[in-house]
């Protein structure tokens, strides 16, 4: 989940102000931009809902293709590998080419992309058509960061980023729901086909409206795209990502540890070569010095702290009621209802409350853990007797708590990004929601399934003790995001508080 920010800010100044093409400091002309902004928000939902809704659809897509363990982990990683790595570009021509341009070019591909899926005769097409609809989400979907910090006045970006929150709540949720709808009903005998054939009329009337009713908007001193840069960070991430996605359902062989260093010592290169491109006065893919601003790094190491949980707990969370408790795909999926309203209802209240910044974001870092701490007494005092509803009370603690912290945090940092860095911003914090996701998702997956052991499915006990040693990590995680929000100053009003102490 994939996929906002709570805080409070100073007036608007020229840093800060929107820009449109051609113009700086002021926003463009033209429809509402809430009107444009629930556009793009569509795009949101059907990027994030394809990175779920074929999770449910796995076994029915390796049964009808006669496909091999391999091919299926392919079809669901595909999707997210090329989402992930490309991420920064994909922001970054939007800056260049144009926002609206990007979205409409994305969404196109993406939209083509699912027929390919659905239309795929083996499971060689159908995981290259994934890999092309990965493509045209990491076109699409940095371009809504942007739109918000450029179309919106400040004052109302707070709630646009809680409605773009409970977007992708919601899709990530809608994803297990629709998709178990859909393969169930075996529409017209096609199984798991429709669970793709469903993004084509949707695409197609998100690229009439946004055709209609998005302004164009680029960055106000756009520059040539960085070609070396480019070059050199896209396998770099490629060589981090691949084994983290697919390195612990392999056994964490060689090749996944050598891949990692090979990433790690590609970043570096590109480290020096982005600062060769800025010596020149060139563009930089990523210029180096937004890293090193303490606001911008500080919300990067929350952001990817705070998506080691996400992704890792609805992992652990369907591998339990799934194989743990034995319940259908779809019962599972609408197991998930509570978390979902409570995500929806704690992103939408968020971006209300956004006045109060940094104590925002440490009540929701708080509640999260209180949620997970809900979850582990829970699980441990059912014992064999686990069920769904055990579960229930937890879950709407976590959703509200996930909601309230995720919501803002996106939000607070991109707030004090300038108006020519905001694709770039968008791009690297999008990334870091992708590879924080991987990450966590590796880390977790190590504790689960190491406690779980050899334990047969529906042995209960077995995977409740599992999930809480999963729980006690996440419930970790939230407290260090509780403690990194105390002892760092985040938001401009933080900032400032800690200044007038200094000087009082």
């Amino acid at each position: 989940m994939t996929h906002t920010k709570p805080t409070a800010v100073p007036p608007p100044s020229p840093r800060n102000a929107s820009s449109s093409t051609g113009t700086r400091g002021t926003a463009p002309r033209g429809p509402s931009p809430w009107r444009a902004l629930s556009v793009v928000l569509i795009g949101v939902f059907m990027a994030v809902l394809d990175t779920f809704i074929v999770l449910v659809a796995a076994p029915a897509i390796q049964q009808d293709l006669a496909a091999s363990d391999a091919d299926v982990q392919l079809v669901l990683a595909g999707y997210q590998l090329t989402y992930a790595v490309a991420l920064i570009t994909g922001a970054r021509l939007g800056d260049l080419y144009g926002r609206k341009r990007c979205f409409l070019t994305g969404m196109a591909l993406f939209t083509l992309a699912s027929a390919g899926c659905a239309a795929a005769p083996g499971p060689g097409a159908l995981i290259g058509a994934r890999l092309v609809q990965g493509l045209g989400a990491t076109v699409m979907f940095p371009q809504v960061f942007s739109t918000i910090q450029v179309l919106l006045p400040r004052e109302q970006r707070a709630r646009a980023f809680g409605v773009l929150g409970a977007v992708i709540g919601t899709a990530g949720v809608a994803g297990q729901l629709l998709g178990g709808v859909l393969v169930s009903a075996d529409l017209f005998g096609t199984s798991w086909r429709p669970v793709f054939w469903v993004n084509v009329p949707v695409g197609l009337l998100t690229l009439a409206l946004a055709a209609a009713f998005v302004p164009e908007t680029r960055a106000p001193e756009g520059r040539r795209l960085d070609l070396a840069g480019t070059a050199v960070l896209t396998p770099a991430l490629f060589l981090l990502v691949v084994p983290l996605i697919t390195g612990r359902e392999a056994g964490w062989p060689v090749w996944a540890w050598a891949g990692l260093a090979a990433g790690a010592l590609a970043l570096a290169g590109f480290a020096l070569v982005e600062r060769r491109v800025e010596a020149r006065g060139g563009s930089p893919l990523i210029r180096l010095g937004l890293l090193r601003e303490r606001a911008f790094a500080v919300g990067m190491l929350l952001v990817l702290l705070a998506y080691f949980g996400i992704n890792s707990f609805f992992l652990v969370l369907s591998v339990t009621l799934q194989d743990g408790l034995g319940l259908s795909t779809l019962t599972a999926g609408m197991s998930y209802l509570p978390f979902a309203a409570a995500f929806f209802a704690g992103s939408i209240a968020a971006g209300r409350m956004a006045h109060h910044g940094r104590r925002l974001l440490q009540a929701g870092a708080l509640t999260l853990a209180l949620g997970h701490a809900a979850a582990i007494a829970a699980v441990v005092h059912a014992g064999a007797a686990l069920t769904a509803w055990t579960l229930v009370v937890p879950l709407l603690v976590i959703g509200a708590g996930t909601g309230m912290l995720v919501t803002p945090l996106l939000n607070a940092v991109l707030s004090r990004v300038r108006p020519a860095e905001i694709g770039m911003a968008s791009g690297v914090l999008s990334t870091g929601q992708q590879v924080g996701g991987s990450v966590g998702v590796a880390a977790v997956g190590v504790i689960f399934y190491g406690t779980l052991g050899d334990a047969p499915h529906h042995d209960t006990a077995a995977y409740g003790h599992a999930l809480t040693a999963a729980l006690a990590f996440n419930l970790t995680l939230a407290l260090a995001v509780s403690a990194l929000l105390h002892w760092s100053a985040l938001t401009p009003e933080q900032r400032a508080g800690r200044r007038h102490r200094r000087t009082a």
